[in-house]
């Protein structure tokens, strides 16, 4: 549960990739130990605001401050430093490497990473392919090991994009336990979900967007009152 402690705030966030406007006034807090989601169609801009927080957009605008530090001006690789996690779509494993070596391949960036034993703990698959080229891992396998690696990072706030596309119901339901799990151990998770299903029962609170704007914010406790709504919103 939420400690109450700022994790994450962002005040009036605009993003541009060379001319185009993407992000246009975002407004959000995440505290500690929430896992709060972004919910919208294609092209709402839920994926660019994970690559803002990173500073991997063409140009930000606002303020963005991350356990306490103010980083709209800051470079991507210091505010890794901060304790960011991000895990983008396309996943950033080392495809040549076996699954133990892309464990151990991460620099320590804070001293709380998770350890190699930790990590086979709550990924039982991956000890089992602990010496399988990572080209051999399955869509899941892929997917736990991404998440893995950040853990190993001691980053204590994940944003996670479209962890669940395409994978089996089986690792999607793993998935959600493991996020379950680190909430349970004071991890703040930010999560691009298209599958609404799998973020309701898990997310603290939902932030829906809608062409580059947030337009609801819905607490879990909300959820069944704004049903309709959401469907509106999500095209369900």
């Amino acid at each position: 549960m939420s400690t109450h402690r700022e994790k994450l705030r962002i005040d009036d966030l605009h993003a541009f990739y060379g001319e185009s406007h993407i992000l246009h006034g975002i407004d959000m807090t995440v505290m500690q130990g929430e896992l709060v989601t972004l919910l919208g169609r294609n092209g709402a801009g839920r994926s660019t605001t994970l690559r803002a927080i990173m500073n991997m957009v063409g140009r930000r605008t606002g303020s963005i401050n991350i356990n306490g530090n103010e980083t709209i001006n800051m470079p991507a690789h210091k505010i890794a430093h901060l304790g960011l996690g991000y895990c983008p779509e396309e996943r950033g494993i080392f495809s040549s490497l076996n699954v133990e070596e892309n464990l151990l391949l991460p620099p320590s960036v804070r001293s709380d990473g998770m350890s190699v034993d930790e990590l086979y703990e709550m990924f039982p698959n991956l000890y089992e392919r602990r010496y399988s080229q990572g080209t051999r891992l399955s869509g899941g396998e892929q997917q736990m090991l991404a998440l893995a690696r950040i853990l190993r990072s001691g980053a204590n706030i994940l944003l996670l994009d479209e962890i669940t596309e395409g994978l089996a119901p089986v690792i999607v339901q793993k998935l959600g336990e493991v996020l379950v799990k680190l909430k349970e151990r004071g991890l703040t998770i930010l999560l691009v979900e298209q599958n609404f299903r799998f973020a309701a029962p898990i997310a603290d609170r939902h932030y829906v967007m809608e062409h580059g704007h947030i337009v609801e914010e819905v607490h879990a406790h909300e959820l069944e009152a704004k049903t309709e709504l959401l469907n509106t919103y999500l095209g369900v």
